[in-house]
């Protein structure tokens, strides 16, 4: 039986990487036969989350290590040296996010033809429109030229001439994929078991974003837009994107008269576990393609809050714009 390793980077990547090995699907593997190698981030509340992530992963009889990749000095050749021969012997690479550089980085060590993606939502629209045209995998919000890995990527990630490529996504009925791809549904069944049904109260809380944090919009306007927003809709919590700046957070807290609530784990499993308000209002994000799945049957009305290309940065690239028009669309 095929012994498959998987490579991820952040607690939606991992809790996805669960669904694909433990949710209700044809063709799931056997847990027991998966290995996950988490390379860690430098920012505390990821790295924390990571670990709730993977002492879950482990209670389902999967494996997880952990690599302080970027944090320590002797992280990275230490990493290579532990991941090598586990990329050179996996028989199916699974990885989180086909734009990291240091993913990019390792795909070639891989020997395997049998990749698999399991997304987190709103990288797919990107990745099938990039590979599609034959372009280098970059980040939507980056600009300037495209690093040679990043083209080394595209064309090892494109199906065909023996290589194969599933894309696990919420995304599956917009997806389109070069000739040989497969598309599989992610509808978060292994989450809704393990977690669900959870509280509804009543009332309404707001979903973050980290807009301000990749550079999009200005610190002072979102914060702006965030009191105006729990004013118009009575909100009583906020639910913090995990890369959102705690200073940011505290005047948020303050001047908008919110709850601040810091998740543990990916927001999907938090609302889950509940309670949860009978309405959320969130900003452009993944969660408005997940969470309609994950809080399907319980009555939580999900909205996003407007169109915020408005609150972008002047400097803020066409290509940023439009692709937040289309999550919004979505």
């Amino acid at each position: 039986m095929t012994r498959t390793l998987a490579l991820v980077e952040s607690p939606a990547q991992l809790l996805n990487l669960l669904e694909w090995a433990l949710g209700e699907r044809d063709g799931a593997p056997d847990p027991a036969r998966c290995e996950v190698a988490v390379l860690l981030p430098r920012d505390a509340t990821t790295r924390h989350q990571l670990g709730v992530m993977a002492e879950l992963a482990r209670a389902e009889g999967i494996r997880v290590g952990l690599h302080d990749i970027r944090r320590v000095p002797a992280g990275f050749p230490r990493a290579l040296a532990a991941l090598a021969p586990k990329l050179a012997g996996a028989g199916r690479l699974v990885i989180g996010d086909p734009f990291s550089g240091l993913i990019q980085w390792l795909l070639p060590l891989a020997r395997t033809r049998n990749l698999v993606l399991v997304d987190d939502g709103t990288a797919t629209l990107e990745l099938s429109r990039e590979l599609l045209a034959g372009r280098p995998l970059v980040r939507w919000h980056r600009t300037g030229s495209a690093p040679a890995a990043a083209a080394r990527a595209a064309r090892r990630i494109t199906p065909g001439h023996g290589r194969q490529l599933e894309v696990f996504s919420c995304l599956t009925a917009d997806l389109r994929l070069p000739p040989g791809g497969i598309a599989s549904a992610n509808t978060y069944s292994w989450a809704r078991q393990r977690y669900g049904p959870p509280q509804v109260r009543p009332g309404v809380d707001v979903i973050g974003t980290s807009l301000v944090e990749t550079g999009l919009i200005d610190p002072e306007r979102y914060v702006r837009e965030i009191i105006s927003l729990a004013d118009e809709v009575n909100a009583e919590r906020y639910f913090a994107h995990r890369r959102e700046d705690p200073d940011k957070l505290r005047l948020i807290a303050e001047y908008a008269e919110l709850e601040v609530v810091r998740p543990e784990l990916p927001l999907e499993l938090e609302l889950l576990k509940g309670p949860v308000a009978e309405t959320l209002v969130s900003m452009p994000s993944t969660v408005l393609h997940t969470l309609p799945l994950v809080l399907a049957g319980t009555g939580v009305e999900i909205t996003v809050c407007g169109d915020v290309t408005d609150w972008l940065q002047p400097d803020a690239s066409e290509r940023a714009t439009a692709f937040l028009e289309e999550v919004i669309r979505k």
